[in-house]
Order: C-alpha cells, then structure tokens, then sequence
C-alpha cells in the first residue's frame, strides 16, 4: 500500500476509531463501577455539542497553541503510518505536547498552571523509555524507518520482550490514566478540577479531545509494530492493551508525582536499557579470524605439459 494511502486512512479512520474507543472505555468503565454508562457514540455527541458551544479563553493565543497541538499530533500520526523516521516521530509528538502544556500555562489558572507542570513531569517520566524503544527496534532491524521495522520478518517482541513491557509501562502514563492521572486529572476532580484543561471551552477543548482519539490510534499502531510480521496477532494485541489499560485505570489508585517518575525511571533501567544491555552483548561481532597468508596458484602438472606443448606448436617454431 502506498505511504500517501496510508496518511489518508488515516487522517480520516483515525478520528473515527479513536471516537469509538473512547465510547467503549467508558461503557467498560461503567460496567466495572455497576453502571449502565453512556452509549458508544456519546463521545462524539460530546465533541459535536462543544463545537456549538461559545468558546471562552483567558488568552485568544490559547487557541492558537491547541491547534498547533492538534495539527502536530496528526503530523506525528502521518510520519508513522507513512512509514517515516521514528526518531523524527518522537520528535514531532513531543513537539505536540509542548504546545499542549503551553496553551496551558498561557490561562494564568492556578489549576491549568499545576495541570501543566504536571504534564512536563510525565514527559519527563516516559521520554526516556520511548527513546529505548526506538532504540532496540534499530538495533534488531537496522533501520529506524518505520516501513522497514514493519516489514521485518520476525516478531521484534521476541528480541525485545523487556523493551516492550516497559513500553506498555509507559502507555499508562501517554493514555493520562490511572495511576498516572496526574495532569488531566479524570479521577482527582477535587484536587484539580480538570488539571490542564480547565481553562479550556467549546471548540478549542473538542479539539484536544479530537488530538486525544488520533494520540491514541497511533500509540496503539506503535504497539502494533512489535507484532507486525504477524498483522492479525498484532491487531489483536493492540486490541487487548487498550483492555488492560482500561482494566488497571479501574483497578489501581493514583500514585503522586513523584512515585509516578520513580517507578518509571526505574522500569525504563531495568526492563528497558536491561533489554538493550543483553541485545547488544548477545549482538555484538565475534573477532575475526586472523588472516592467512595465501600465495600464487600452484600450476598442475597437466597445466604446465599443456603450455609447454603449446609452445612448441609448428606456428610458434615459425
């Protein structure tokens, strides 16, 4: 399939699929509590009733930074699927949530202004561990481009099993969930309000929603990548994280900030730089056998009688 087909799927199914991933988190979620919970499309009845809504900001440069946030998370979503760089993936992803945190500190909210640094301290949790990721990808196919990772013929989790559970790690802290609900605060209502976007309204927060469904279809297309020389294995295994993302958001209490970045750093130490540690020794070129000297041909004897007979031909006695 080409790259371009790729971007354009997409820029259009990518909405679409995130919007009804958000709709079955919240009916699990509810199921869980013993609720009957929202319909699957509430989530875009909601977007769909922000649009319409006034739109109300401390700073009219608060707009200007979420759409640069969302415009950046697409950029991000295309050079992945358009089988890009991955280290230019991560570039631009992180670029997106700057924007992100700074058209929050621009409302001058207290909770916006916490929300924020809160979401610079995640950063700082799971930035490493998504490098170690891209990292040990090069290191089993060479490449950190992702059309030639996904057209590798071997399972990368294989080789990588340490790199991918702290890459499930860290989609705990991406996916802004329990017990890293730290900066949109889905869970600590009275402490933050809404952390990060509270001083957001209308169209400006149904585009961070919108930046949040493309956010999470390429995160799942990343865990997708560990599984990609099997399409159907991985389908099913992305399918099957976002389940467990759900169940542990559900199931676990929210840590604080600092045990939030401890617990990080240290998956991203001993799962991560452990994995690629081992990779790399049992990788690494055994020495070369020392080099022989090799001289001239040895002539055959049926060699040397055929040139000398040819020496002696009537012509050459000529």
């Amino acid at each position: 399939m080409s790259p371009w087909l790729r971007v354009l799927i997409y820029l259009v199914a990518a909405p679409v699929l995130g919007g009804l991933l958000a709709g079955l988190d919240r009916i699990i979620t509810a199921r869980m509590q013993s609720r009957m919970g929202p319909p699957l499309l509430q989530p875009f009845y909601d977007v769909l009733k922000l649009w319409q809504k006034e739109n109300v900001v401390v700073r009219r440069s608060q707009n200007y930074y979420i759409f640069f946030f969302l415009l950046f998370v697409i950029f991000t979503g295309g050079l992945f699927f358009g089988g890009s760089d991955l280290l230019l993936v991560i570039f631009a992803l992180t670029l997106a949530a700057i924007f992100f945190v700074l058209g929050a500190y621009k409302a001058s909210s207290p909770y916006s202004f916490v929300g924020a640094e809160r979401e610079l301290i995640q950063m700082m949790a799971y930035e490493p561990m998504v490098l170690l990721t891209a990292i040990g990808m090069y290191m089993v196919t060479k490449s950190f481009h992702v059309d030639a990772i996904a057209g590798h013929d071997r399972l990368l989790v294989c080789a990588l099993p340490g790199v991918f559970l702290g890459f499930l790690y860290t989609l705990e802290i991406k996916f802004r969930k329990s017990p890293f609900d730290l900066s949109c605060s889905h869970h600590a209502h009275q402490e933050l309000v809404r952390g990060i976007t509270t001083e957001f309204s209308g169209r400006t927060l149904g585009m961070i929603e919108i930046a949040h469904w493309y956010e999470n279809v390429f995160l799942l297309g990343w865990v997708y990548l560990f599984f990609a020389a099997m399409p159907v294995l991985g389908v099913a295994v992305a399918l099957g994280v976002f389940l467990l993302v759900i169940l542990v958001d559900n199931v676990f209490a929210r840590l604080k900030w600092q045990a939030a970045v401890r617990s990080a750093w240290i998956v991203t130490a001993v799962l991560g730089f452990g994995n690629i540690l081992i990779l790399s020794l049992w990788s690494s070129p055994s020495a070369e056998p020392s080099a022989r000297i090799v001289g001239p041909p040895a002539i055959t004897a049926p060699a040397a009688a055929g040139a000398l007979q040819a020496q002696h031909t009537p012509e050459n006695l000529r």
